[in-house]
């Protein structure tokens, strides 16, 4: 593939075969969060006309090339192969996750996590290889986009969350909740897995004595709602943000003993970001004085 015919790619199409769907569409722009970068409010913009991108974050943008260098940190020609393998008549309007609804994804290995890229990703997480195998795996997995890898954590329902570097999140269904059952009637909560192995790092043990649900999403809080009641405590360990409060008072609102534990790590956006000391960057308030 050359580079003029690369350029006939929509954006938007590359986006939506690596996972990424917009947080929402305003006419002919749509807005990503960042497919390079961790962010929670979506500032990388994609105008569907001109086929441009162009990430608010950072000041960058540029043609698909560009995007595909930058995601893959690669070369020209290396992203122009990596380009080739996006299906021109793929629709991206199929579905709004590819790996959730997409029925030809297979996951064709499930390994133990050994790549160096995930195992550097790990490291990153400042989780022990060992503790993360004890919980993740390696998952081989391909669609019609191409053949992918990424750490994977399994769900109730068989499904997989994915996460790989530099963020890239999504799921293979079916999407649930993660339980861990020790017959006992207190209960941990946390939104993602990597706040799980967080808190086990932190605690220094490798399994914990109470029962766990890892959501794998706050909008899987309601799903948990009936496991959550047969639980005489409720330890939180959500994230400090709007999400996180919310799925906090959605399950204090079925009248159960919750502790909110997030008020251990404020200032951090989630219990990994207190392990990794990646304090939670707070918005600056522009005093205006008086006018002359």
């Amino acid at each position: 593939m050359n580079a003029a015919q690369a350029k006939t790619i929509k954006i938007a199409e590359y986006l939506q075969s690596l996972g990424y769907s917009p947080a929402k569409i305003q006419g002919c722009n749509y807005w990503y969060c960042s497919p390079y970068r961790e962010e929670r409010t979506a500032s990388f913009k994609v105008d569907t006309n001109k086929n441009t991108w162009h990430d608010f974050g950072t000041g960058e943008g540029g043609d698909i090339i560009d995007l595909a260098q930058k995601i893959g940190n690669c070369s020209v020609e290396t992203a122009l192969c990596n380009l080739a393998n996006i299906q021109p008549n793929f629709s991206f309007f199929q579905s709004k996750n590819i790996l959730q609804d997409n029925p030809t994804t297979i996951i064709t290995d499930i390994r133990p996590i050994a790549h160096p890229k995930l195992i550097e990703w790990v490291k990153e997480r400042r989780i022990d290889l060992h503790l993360a195998n004890l919980y993740c795996r390696e998952i081989h997995y391909q669609n019609q986009s191409g053949q992918f890898f990424s750490v994977g954590f399994r769900n109730d329902k068989g499904g997989y969350e994915l996460n790989s570097p530099p963020s890239f999140k999504s799921c293979i269904s079916p999407k649930e909740i993660t339980t861990f059952q020790n017959g006992k009637d207190s209960c941990l909560v946390f939104e993602g897995f990597w706040d799980f192995l967080s808190y086990l790092t932190i605690q220094k043990i490798e399994r914990t004595k109470h029962d766990v649900a890892v959501l794998n999403s706050t909008a899987n809080t309601e799903k948990a709602m009936n496991f959550l009641k047969t639980h005489r405590e409720i330890y939180t360990y959500l994230d400090n943000d709007d999400a996180g409060r919310k799925a906090t008072e959605l399950i204090k609102s079925a009248n159960l003993t919750v502790y909110n534990r997030s008020t251990q790590f404020a200032g951090y956006k989630d219990l990994n970001d207190y392990l990794r000391g990646k304090k939670q960057l707070l918005k600056k308030q522009v005093r205006k004085g008086f006018k002359l």
